[in-house]
């Protein structure tokens, strides 16, 4: 396959599961850049088996570790992706025109991404076209720092592409409720840096709020039964996230109150 003067920006932990499907529908770039947080499968050894270019780097948060990726890139143009992203081949075809075609006024490209849960395509609930940048010039682009729901920024025009990225989320409930756990943490500690503050009450309400926008206004349930289980995962995804910041407030107000509390014992 002839490649293209583009580099893939991807991190990785513990992705032997996605990761060649992702590595293959990336094939025409020129540079594959992996850089992976200490994983323990055969993550590295697939990386390996398809040329990339493969750093090992502690987590920094999601931003922080994408622009890791995006720093090692040396091509004109960058695509970043998530190890259970895909390219699917109308899409790779419209990629090799913007990379290799005339020159284009455009530093960046935004592509309608198609989710994936349970081996259902989620058209609802603000799950289609979950539109995301991921294309730019390399010059003109970065992530955002924030440690969870980063970004792409660019300077410039973007243009709204109309071919997809396919995204398989994950369907285990098990390794879900673990990434709940993950994203809630890390979304409580932006809000408790931003002065954000919340209660126990409050989660229940902002949960409440967030199956009934999902599953009910947006239309979730006719997505069948993956439609019910995401709602319901959002919304302890919620609870969560300002139920830990409730606790963020508390832990932080008691330190206050008894500064020498953390002393004792030792």
């Amino acid at each position: 396959m002839e490649k293209i003067p583009l580099s893939v920006a991807i991190i990785t932990k513990n992705e032997e599961e996605n990761l060649r499907g992702c590595l293959q529908s990336v094939a025409f770039a020129a540079q594959i850049v992996v850089v992976d947080n200490e994983s323990t499968d055969a993550t590295p050894a697939i990386a390996a088996e398809f040329g990339c270019d493969f750093y090992t780097e502690s987590w920094r948060g999601f931003g922080p570790q994408k622009q890791i990726a995006v720093d090692r890139c040396s091509g004109p143009w960058v695509l970043v992706l998530d190890a259970d992203e895909r390219i699917p081949p109308e899409t790779a075809d419209v990629i090799r025109k913007i990379v290799t075609g005339p020159g284009t006024r455009a530093n960046g490209f935004s592509f309608p991404r198609k989710n994936f849960f349970a081996g259902r395509w989620i058209r609802h609930a603000g799950w289609w076209p979950d539109r995301v940048v991921r294309l730019f010039r390399r010059q003109s682009g970065r992530m955002t720092p924030a440690a969870v729901h980063e970004a792409v920024e660019v300077d410039g025009p973007i243009v709204e592409l109309s071919v997809p990225i396919e995204h398989y989320t994950e369907s285990s409930l098990g390794r879900i409720l673990r990434k709940i756990d993950k994203y809630s943490t890390l979304g409580a500690g932006e809000a408790f840096a931003a002065g954000k503050r919340s209660s126990s009450a409050g989660a229940f309400f902002r949960a409440f709020l967030t199956f009934l926008q999902g599953y009910v206004l947006r239309l979730g349930f006719l997505d069948g039964r993956q439609g019910l289980t995401l709602a319901v995962t959002d919304s302890v995804n919620k609870y969560f996230k300002y139920a830990k910041l409730s606790e963020l407030e508390m832990t932080g107000r008691d330190g206050a109150r008894n500064p020498s509390s953390g002393l004792q014992g030792k």
